[in-house]
């Protein structure tokens, strides 16, 4: 068992205020949410900070088109405009670049038939993408303001230019705030000890060494890891919480301009990034042989990013990733308290929007816990994806029934 310095032998079970399982991008932001509140935490990792799907290369974020607004819409808009003084924050106190950068979007529309509707969701930004004191454009135009960013091939019937979108390294985040909970007063870290189980009634964890740790509250934050552990807590289900979907992407070293704008087009992404690297990704993948491995469908990932952006022909690939990103049964984020464990929380299953909202999620999580409201849509909270897990396993016995 790895601990902080901060963390002493201490006689009998060691317990904390909150416990958060998991030290991905949605465990490390609780932490130092729980941090800057003065709440007495203890965060666990088995595999080490950053080792799962958080650690990866892509570090995109885009919002959700400006069309048929709704509440999630609204959360992942307020989520990804605050990140910014979130992100300017942990650089300042931790001295470490995060890469962030808010450097904009380039879609191409390769058939006619997408220009009308790339300029309806113009329309449509200029109502929703303007809130807070801050605009940002969705606007089509003729062809790219960059030479071959992206090939003219692919942009028939113009390119949207999106200015609200942007950038961040996720290796470099997950950094600056491990380095600010190294000298946290109130935050002890223990790598290398995966929780084994959970006991709500008890309020403790035990661990893969035997040893146990006491909670007030507890926190899955554990990525694909989650969806097991919280199918302890409470009746059997019958149908998991969630699954991992995996995702491969790459990083190709290209000396580009640190401003370019990144490239999306049909589940394709092309992120430069600082350093001289652009990251390639990401494939989404329900069936696969081996997580962790990297196969033809990132070589072909990679080879349509070479056609969308020619200067990458030749880019050198200096590393291929692959890894599972957690999906919640009934998609949206899982966050909030266990129906009928209310010392049992649940904050994951981000997919592909954790690295733009984690920060609010940890908000409203920890808020819950203070006792005030889950401020989310329901669709979020895990006392909604608990009822759908048991709902399907219902419809599906039923079905059986002859």
């Amino acid at each position: 068992m790895a601990m902080s310095d901060k963390t002493a032998a201490v006689s009998g079970q060691l317990r904390a205020e909150l416990v958060i399982v998991g030290g991905g991008i949605m465990g490390l932001w609780a932490a130092l949410k729980a941090d800057r509140r003065g709440i007495d935490t203890i965060l666990i990792d088995g595999a080490g900070i950053a080792s799962g799907a958080s650690g990866g290369l892509l570090g995109a974020l885009m919002a959700h088109m400006p069309d048929r607004w709704n509440e999630k819409k609204q959360l992942q808009f307020e989520g990804l405009l605050t990140l910014e003084a979130e992100i300017a924050a942990v650089e300042a106190e931790s001295g470490l670049s995060t890469g962030y950068r808010r450097c904009g979007r380039l879609i191409p529309l390769p058939k006619p038939h997408l220009r009308p509707l790339a300029e309806r969701h113009s329309d449509e930004a200029q109502t929703n993408w303007d809130q807070s004191g801050r605009r940002f454009d969705w606007s089509v135009t003729d062809e790219s303001p960059f030479t071959d960013w992206p090939s003219r091939q692919f942009s028939e019937a113009g390119i949207v230019l999106d200015s609200f979108a942007g950038r961040v390294s996720p290796r470099g985040l997950m950094a600056s705030i491990r380095q600010l909970l190294a000298r946290s007063r109130h935050v002890r870290v223990i790598e290398g000890q995966a929780v084994r189980s959970i006991d709500a009634a008890a309020r403790s964890v035990a661990l893969e060494d035997g040893s146990a740790i006491g909670f007030g509250d507890l926190l899955v934050a554990a990525g694909v890891g989650s969806f097991p552990l919280l199918e302890m807590v409470g009746p059997e289900l019958g149908k998991s919480l969630g699954r991992g979907v995996k995702g491969q992407a790459a990083l190709l070293k290209a000396d580009l301009p640190d401003d370019l704008p990144l490239l999306y087009l049909d589940g394709l992404y092309v992120v430069p990034h600082e350093g001289g690297h652009v990251a390639i990704g990401s494939t989404s993948e329900n069936r696969y042989d081996d997580p962790f491995s990297t196969d033809a469908q990132l070589d072909a990932l990679i080879a349509e990013a070479r056609e969308l952006a020619p200067v990458l022909r030749e880019a050198e690939v200096v590393e291929r990733w692959a890894g599972l990103r957690p999906k919640a049964i009934d998609r949206d984020p899982m966050v909030g308290p266990h129906p009928e464990h209310p010392h049992v929380h649940a904050l994951t299953g981000g997919f592909k929007v954790s690295f733009g909202i984690a920060h609010l999620l940890a908000d409203a999580v920890l808020d819950s816990i203070a006792g005030k409201r889950l401020a989310l849509p329901h669709s979020f909270s895990l006392a909604h994806h608990v009822s759908v897990a048991a709902r399907r396993a219902d419809d599906e016995e039923i079905a059986e029934i002859p």
